[in-house]
């Protein structure tokens, strides 16, 4: 019951007592006892609820300022983000910095050393570090990440040492993970969630639970064969998507060779007026329109949600996004087609990342281990 109450707490922060019993069809006597337990071991805190007129008083439920943390990391192409997460989901002590070397030793030594650094200030109450990678993870083993140009790391070397577990996800699988709990996919049973930064990831989400496949490595939609079959992809496949919906596509329909940075050539490229660079943006928002259809075809979600370039592409052409989609899509689908929202959390690798660690910090065995050590 204790982890039921819990994961209340992390789903909705902020949630009533009242509200809590509700849910899980708890009485007043029993709801009160479980949330007093939880204050004792300093996992919850609870403040007065602004007064609803009449009707007994009731309590807002809150992360204990002594209780467990999460140390949440988000890596990207160019920098790194960092922040300590509460059993509310509150992102406390956030830090931005910018990588001067991207060698992957680099790399993770800083991490490690934010990792240290947290360990020091936290002590005991740091019970995990949770991690968004742009590449495709597998056992906390990075496989490989073609925007970084890395392959085949061991990621729980920014932990070894600290007695602290490692959870390392794909950045965008963890965005998904955001919009499903809290974001514009909340209480979708079925969500579809597609980022394009360099390339198009995500993830499938059933009552926002990715679907990560049998290893982990699920949601790499930007190698599924949409493109031309003579292309070849760094991933080692022929045909990826990736390489129809990005700043690496306009640069090829405006002949130009590859982009160092494809994010910033994207976002200049939409910036433009004339009618080459027009042309390219409708054929990379045609192709991006299509490939959802196809997702749609094989996944059937409640809704869409889309993130990063995806959002100002898709503004850039809204016809003929509007077209290739619901062109795309099969028969039945058309008369209602799953909408396709703009994501709203700009930093959900960051928040998804914390909520599946929260995930794993509000089971029955965490808690006790927690209950134990006080």
């Amino acid at each position: 019951m204790a982890s039921d109450v819990l994961t209340q707490l992390t789903r909705q922060p902020g949630i009533t007592r009242a509200a809590v019993a509700r849910t899980l069809r708890l009485s007043t006597g029993s709801a009160t006892e479980v949330t007093a337990r939880l204050r004792d071991v300093h996992l919850v805190t609870e403040v007065p609820a602004p007064s609803q007129g009449r009707g007994r008083p009731t309590t807002l439920l809150r992360a204990h300022p002594e209780g467990p943390v999460v140390l949440a990391l988000d890596l990207r192409q160019s920098n790194w983000r960092s922040a300590i997460v509460t059993l509310d989901g509150s992102l406390q002590d956030p830090e931005y910095r910018r990588h001067r070397s991207r060698r992957p030793q680099v790399v993770l030594n800083n991490l490690r050393r934010q990792v240290e650094q947290a360990r020091q200030q936290y002590g005991d109450r740091l019970r995990m570090v949770s991690l968004a990678v742009p590449g495709t993870i597998r056992d906390n083993h990075l496989m490989q990440a073609p925007t970084l140009e890395w392959a085949e790391l061991d990621l729980e070397t920014i932990t070894e040492g600290t007695g602290l577990p490692l959870l390392a996800g794909n950045d965008a699988t963890l965005s998904g993970v955001a919009e499903a709990r809290t974001g514009a996919a909340a209480g979708a049973g079925t969500a579809l969630h597609l980022i394009i930064e360099v390339g198009i990831g995500g993830t499938l989400l059933i009552d926002g639970v990715p679907a990560q496949g049998a290893s982990g490595a699920g949601g790499e939609y930007g190698h599924v064969p949409f493109g031309d079959r003579s292309r070849a992809c760094p991933c080692g496949a022929r045909g990826c998507w990736d390489l129809e919906i990005d700043g690496r596509a306009l640069a090829r329909h405006l002949k130009q060779g590859r982009p160092d940075d494809p994010y910033a050539y994207t976002e200049e490229v939409l910036r433009r007026t004339d009618r080459s660079a027009r042309a390219a943006v409708t054929k990379v928002v045609s192709a991006l329109g299509s490939g959802i259809a196809g997702l749609v075809n094989a996944h059937d979600p409640d809704v869409i949600t889309i993130g990063g370039l995806a959002i100002p592409l898709r503004a850039a052409a809204e016809r003929t996004f509007k077209e290739a989609y619901e062109g795309g899509l099969m028969t039945f689908h058309r008369g209602s087609p799953p909408p396709v929202l703009p994501a709203t959390l700009p930093d959900g690798p960051l928040r998804g990342a914390a909520a599946l660690a929260l995930d794993q910090l509000t089971t029955e065995p965490a808690i006790a281990a927690w209950v134990a050590q006080r």
